[in-house]
């Protein structure tokens, strides 16, 4: 039986998402890459998404799109609904790469998590 398709959600120049890609060329793992910049995130698939990862797991805090929205949108992120409508306004504040198979979410560089869902 062959595994589900692997997707790597993320922007081609960000380097975590060149990371997992490289980390998967290099196991031998085939892969569909989905660019949200150009092709964007579905709701039904952010909303797939936030039941298998904590809202708070797939928001960067730390990432210069959060940096520049205003103290009161940043405040008003509080639970999956109120982050789910800022990620998708702003795209660019979810936390990459997103690694899917079937209803297996991993968010970041996680070679150890990657290795377990390829096997």
């Amino acid at each position: 039986m062959s595994k589900a398709t692997i997707t790597v959600y993320g922007i081609p120049n960000c380097d975590s998402v060149k990371k997992a890609r490289v980390w998967l060329t290099d196991h031998g793992v085939d892969y569909v890459f989905h660019d949200f910049k150009k092709q964007g995130v579905p709701p039904d698939t952010l909303d797939l998404w936030l039941q298998q990862v904590s809202w708070d797991v797939l928001v960067n805090r730390k990432g210069t799109t959060w940096r520049k929205l205003d103290a009161a949108q940043q405040a008003s992120v509080v639970d999956n609904a109120s982050a789910r409508a800022v990620m998708l306004e702003h795209l660019s504040v979810i936390k990459r790469p997103v690694v899917v198979q079937d209803h297996t979410v991993i968010v970041g560089v996680n070679p150890e998590a990657w290795a377990r869902v390829v096997e």
